[in-house]
């Protein structure tokens, strides 16, 4: 297979950080190949961010991984993801959850939307739907997930996603603008909030109604 080598070097990198077989099973599945720019395929199974054009990135494998694991994705999971990207993240997420599942991948970015509804065309995932908006905003449509996770950091907490967060559900978050940290957010029966630091991070901004407001 194309790259293993490299993939199972990653993998067992991952093993060391403490990172949980489910999550690197996923991972495992997922041909990160797929979702980076051609001049970049020998830096595919690098554990960094890559630039994927329009001043976003992928994540770097770690992080994807770090941010599935503290989510706890069960098999069936309705999920929110904001941020598609290049769909990597979404095509972990959607590994994780299944085909009894799905992925509600929100991208503000028409040009990534369209890239990685193909990317996640040609890896052979049918579980996870691309849309073009807002995704500060969350996806009012399908709400309330099991599971939200945002790629990318917000200046707070934006409430529409407290609002579409299934009771005893789970989000992760990057909060923050010159110092970034990573919250994990869980919310009980009843409905309250309990949020904990995760620690320091580093992701693009989140642009939109309930995030930055940037000048493109």
């Amino acid at each position: 297979m194309e790259h293993e080598e490299e993939r199972q070097r990653l993998l067992s990198s991952l093993r060391e950080q403490g990172i949980g077989e489910k999550v690197l099973e996923a991972m495992s599945k997922v041909p990160r190949h797929f979702f980076i720019p051609q001049k970049l395929q020998s830096a595919a199974y690098y554990d960094s961010p890559l630039p994927i054009g329009d001043k976003q990135t992928i994540s770097a494998p770690h992080m994807v991984a770090i941010m599935c694991d503290l989510l706890g994705i069960r098999r069936g999971d309705v999920i929110l993801e904001l941020g598609t990207g290049s769909g990597y993240n979404a095509a972990v997420l959607a590994e994780l959850t299944g085909p009894e599942g799905h992925v509600y991948s929100i991208e503000r970015i028409p040009k990534l939307a369209e890239s990685a509804k193909e990317n996640l065309q040609k890896a052979g995932y049918n579980n996870v739907t691309v849309v073009i908006a807002d995704g500060s905003t969350g996806y009012e449509k399908h709400a309330p997930y099991d599971r939200i996770c945002v790629t990318s950091a917000a200046p707070s907490i934006p409430k529409p996603l407290i609002d579409q967060l299934k009771n005893e559900g789970i989000m992760v978050i990057p909060v923050g603008q010159y110092t970034q940290r990573l919250l994990l957010v869980k919310k009980n029966t009843e409905g309250s909030i309990e949020e904990t630091d995760q620690g320091g991070v580093i992701f693009v901004p989140l642009v939109g109604k309930y995030g930055f407001h940037i000048r493109e």
